[in-house]
Protein backbone atom coordinates (compact mmCIF):
# COMPACT_ATOMS: atom_id res chain seq x y z
CA UNK A 1 0.00 0.00 0.00
CA UNK A 2 1.34 2.88 -0.87
CA UNK A 3 1.82 5.87 1.77
CA UNK A 4 0.97 9.54 1.44
CA UNK A 5 4.16 11.31 0.31
CA UNK A 6 5.55 8.28 -1.98
CA UNK A 7 6.45 9.23 -5.73
CA UNK A 8 5.84 7.07 -8.03
CA UNK A 9 8.39 6.01 -10.90
CA UNK A 10 7.63 7.21 -14.11
CA UNK A 11 7.74 10.24 -16.82
CA UNK A 12 6.34 13.82 -16.20
CA UNK A 13 4.78 15.89 -18.60
CA UNK A 14 7.51 18.15 -19.33
CA UNK A 15 9.74 14.74 -19.89
CA UNK A 16 7.43 13.55 -22.20
CA UNK A 17 7.11 17.13 -23.91
CA UNK A 18 10.89 17.47 -24.41
CA UNK A 19 11.23 13.95 -26.03
CA UNK A 20 8.60 14.83 -28.76
CA UNK A 21 10.27 18.34 -29.39
CA UNK A 22 13.30 16.16 -29.98
CA UNK A 23 11.82 13.50 -32.33
CA UNK A 24 9.66 17.02 -34.06
CA UNK A 25 13.62 18.05 -34.58
CA UNK A 26 14.69 14.74 -35.92
CA UNK A 27 11.83 14.48 -38.06
CA UNK A 28 12.08 17.94 -39.64
CA UNK A 29 16.08 17.62 -40.54
CA UNK A 30 16.00 13.83 -41.81
CA UNK A 31 12.43 13.69 -43.15
CA UNK A 32 13.33 15.09 -46.73
CA UNK A 33 16.03 13.30 -46.84
CA UNK A 34 13.86 10.09 -46.46
CA UNK A 35 11.23 11.33 -49.10
CA UNK A 36 14.00 12.02 -51.82
CA UNK A 37 15.31 8.63 -51.66
CA UNK A 38 11.95 7.22 -51.73
CA UNK A 39 11.64 9.63 -54.81
CA UNK A 40 14.43 8.85 -56.55
CA UNK A 41 13.76 5.04 -56.05
CA UNK A 42 10.53 5.85 -58.17
CA UNK A 43 12.58 7.47 -60.96
CA UNK A 44 14.99 4.20 -60.62
CA UNK A 45 12.04 1.24 -61.02
CA UNK A 46 10.35 3.69 -64.26
CA UNK A 47 13.80 3.24 -65.62
CA UNK A 48 14.21 -0.28 -65.00
CA UNK A 49 10.60 -1.21 -66.48
CA UNK A 50 10.98 1.26 -69.31
CA UNK A 51 14.05 -1.31 -70.29
CA UNK A 52 12.50 -4.47 -69.49
CA UNK A 53 9.09 -3.37 -71.65
CA UNK A 54 11.84 -2.03 -74.38
CA UNK A 55 13.40 -5.86 -74.55
CA UNK A 56 9.94 -7.42 -74.52
CA UNK A 57 8.77 -4.50 -77.59
CA UNK A 58 12.67 -5.76 -79.05
CA UNK A 59 11.50 -9.41 -79.01
CA UNK A 60 8.11 -9.01 -80.51
CA UNK A 61 9.98 -6.89 -83.33
CA UNK A 62 12.09 -9.83 -83.82
CA UNK A 63 9.37 -12.11 -84.07
CA UNK A 64 6.59 -10.52 -85.89
CA UNK A 65 8.65 -8.24 -88.29
CA UNK A 66 7.62 -5.30 -86.98
CA UNK A 67 7.09 -3.35 -83.76
CA UNK A 68 3.11 -2.67 -82.45
CA UNK A 69 1.27 -0.26 -83.76
CA UNK A 70 0.00 2.94 -82.11
CA UNK A 71 -3.42 1.47 -81.77
CA UNK A 72 -2.70 -1.92 -80.32
CA UNK A 73 0.28 -0.55 -78.13
CA UNK A 74 1.63 -2.26 -75.50
CA UNK A 75 -1.23 -5.11 -75.18
CA UNK A 76 0.52 -6.38 -77.64
CA UNK A 77 3.19 -7.50 -75.31
CA UNK A 78 0.34 -10.05 -73.65
CA UNK A 79 -2.54 -10.39 -76.25
CA UNK A 80 -1.84 -11.61 -79.70
CA UNK A 81 -3.34 -9.04 -81.71
CA UNK A 82 -6.20 -9.58 -84.12
CA UNK A 83 -4.62 -11.38 -87.56
CA UNK A 84 -1.14 -11.89 -86.16
CA UNK A 85 -0.19 -15.54 -86.91
CA UNK A 86 3.82 -15.13 -85.99
CA UNK A 87 2.95 -13.50 -82.55
CA UNK A 88 4.51 -16.05 -80.05
CA UNK A 89 3.91 -14.19 -76.85
CA UNK A 90 3.23 -13.39 -74.26
CA UNK A 91 6.54 -11.59 -73.79
CA UNK A 92 6.34 -10.30 -70.47
CA UNK A 93 6.42 -12.31 -67.33
CA UNK A 94 3.29 -10.64 -65.45
CA UNK A 95 -0.50 -11.02 -67.34
CA UNK A 96 -0.66 -7.32 -67.80
CA UNK A 97 1.21 -4.38 -68.77
CA UNK A 98 2.90 -2.53 -65.52
CA UNK A 99 2.11 0.84 -64.73
CA UNK A 100 4.66 3.52 -64.10
CA UNK A 101 5.33 3.73 -60.46
CA UNK A 102 2.98 6.49 -59.82
CA UNK A 103 0.15 4.71 -61.08
CA UNK A 104 -0.02 6.48 -64.75
CA UNK A 105 0.13 4.13 -68.42
CA UNK A 106 3.41 3.86 -70.19
CA UNK A 107 3.21 5.78 -73.03
CA UNK A 108 4.15 4.04 -76.07
CA UNK A 109 4.34 5.98 -79.63
CA UNK A 110 4.88 4.37 -82.99
CA UNK A 111 6.52 5.44 -85.19
CA UNK A 112 9.13 7.10 -82.78
CA UNK A 113 10.91 10.62 -82.30
CA UNK A 114 14.25 8.89 -80.83
CA UNK A 115 14.19 5.74 -82.32
CA UNK A 116 12.09 2.79 -83.84
CA UNK A 117 9.39 3.82 -81.16
CA UNK A 118 9.24 5.58 -77.91
CA UNK A 119 8.46 4.53 -74.53
CA UNK A 120 8.16 6.66 -71.48
CA UNK A 121 6.72 7.87 -68.53
CA UNK A 122 5.50 11.53 -67.79
CA UNK A 123 6.99 11.24 -64.02
CA UNK A 124 5.40 12.09 -60.96
CA UNK A 125 3.30 14.83 -62.30
CA UNK A 126 1.60 12.92 -64.93
CA UNK A 127 2.29 15.62 -67.65
CA UNK A 128 4.19 16.75 -70.06
CA UNK A 129 7.63 18.76 -68.40
CA UNK A 130 8.73 18.88 -65.36
CA UNK A 131 11.86 18.44 -63.45
CA UNK A 132 13.57 16.31 -61.00
CA UNK A 133 10.91 13.27 -60.34
CA UNK A 134 8.24 15.69 -62.32
CA UNK A 135 10.21 14.82 -65.52
CA UNK A 136 9.87 12.74 -68.10
CA UNK A 137 11.53 9.03 -68.18
CA UNK A 138 11.95 7.90 -71.71
CA UNK A 139 13.36 4.77 -73.38
CA UNK A 140 16.11 6.77 -75.38
CA UNK A 141 17.76 7.88 -72.13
Amino acid sequence: MKKYGQRQSGFTLIELLVVLVILGLLMSVVGPRVMKYVGGAKTDTARMQIQELSAALDMYHLEVGRYPSQDVGLRALIEQPAGEKRWKGPYLRKSNVPNDPWGNDYVYRFPGQHGPFDLFSYGADGQLGGEGEDAEIGSWE
